[in-house]
């Protein structure tokens, strides 16, 4: 028990939301509360891909995470080097079962978006690619997380709403590197270059305001509340750390870039599911 509190850890259950929310939005997307079909892939969208994702980013951010203040709370483990061979095999052992039952059960299109998505975030953190210390790839990268509006509606047999695809793909660039502020010390220290260390915390919050306005115009084709909730988070978290663009405002700011997704899923999934229900949705 104590091992599996350890390996939920390690997995940022606070930041499930990025997984297994966008899953649920991609299933309501579609026109449905919800289809037994999608289960495996929401049970696969909890412990299991979360751990992949950190897990792999705790084994390869040592160095980095033991000069990070904030690593061993909510935000994120501090691994030991003796914890390495134990995360693999539960990775392993979490995700391959649901890689196998994909390949049998699902559409190769889906499979193929699933495999992207995995890949993507592997190599975020695991050479050789490592995209974590590419400028710029490092944010780009992360765009990844909206994938589940592309692979869950394929998943199911339906089209993806291709607007809100895109507008979660800009609006997850704009999110990883105004988070990745708080670190650019720890991250400078180490030798890693990342999106926040190569444009300091004001060219971030530039370009990190820039993504956000991209998705809200997206997002506008969609729902005009999401797209609104939207501007105004990202117009806060942007002009506070304009105002005073240091990492420590990064960190400040950090509880409410967490609460971001909470906020806007829940006035984009509340109407939505709402609709659902009534039969005026799709």
């Amino acid at each position: 028990m104590t091992r599996l509190v350890r390996l939920v850890h390690i997995s940022r259950p606070v930041l499930w939301i990025n997984t297994i929310g966008t899953g649920l939005v991609g299933i309501w997307l579609t026109g449905r509360l919800f289809d037994l079909q999608a289960l495996p892939v929401i049970l696969w969208l909890t412990l299991p891909f979360n751990l992949l994702i950190y897990g792999v980013n705790d084994i390869y951010d040592q160095e980095t995470d033991a000069l990070n203040p904030r690593k061993g709370s909510i935000e994120g483990a501090r691994i030991e080097p003796r914890e390495v061979r134990t995360i693999a095999w539960a990775v392993a052992a979490t995700n391959l079962p649901f890689l196998v039952y994909f390949l049998t059960a699902l559409p190769p299109a889906a499979v193929a978006a699933m495999l992207l998505y995995a890949g993507v975030f592997v190599f975020y953190s695991a050479p050789p690619l490592r995209f974590k210390t590419r400028p710029f790839l490092d944010s780009l990268s992360n765009a990844a997380y909206a994938l589940p509006l592309l692979f869950v509606p394929l998943a199911l047999g339906a089209a993806p709403l291709w607007p809100a695809l895109a507008g979660l793909l800009a609006w997850s660039v704009a999110k990883h590197a105004f988070d990745a502020v708080q670190d650019v010390e720890e991250d400078r220290e180490a030798g890693i270059e990342t999106t926040a260390v190569r444009l300091g915390p004001r060219g971030t919050a530039l370009w990190s305001g820039a993504w956000w306005l991209v998705s809200t115009v997206l997002f506008a084709i969609v729902s005009l509340p999401v797209a609104v909730v939207n501007l105004v988070i990202a117009g806060v978290l942007v002009g506070r750390l304009l105002r005073r663009p240091t990492p420590a405002t990064g960190h400040r700011l950090y509880p409410l870039s967490v609460a971001f997704p909470y906020i806007a899923g829940s006035v984009a999934g509340a109407p939505l599911t709402f609709g659902i229900v009534m039969g005026l949705y799709p």
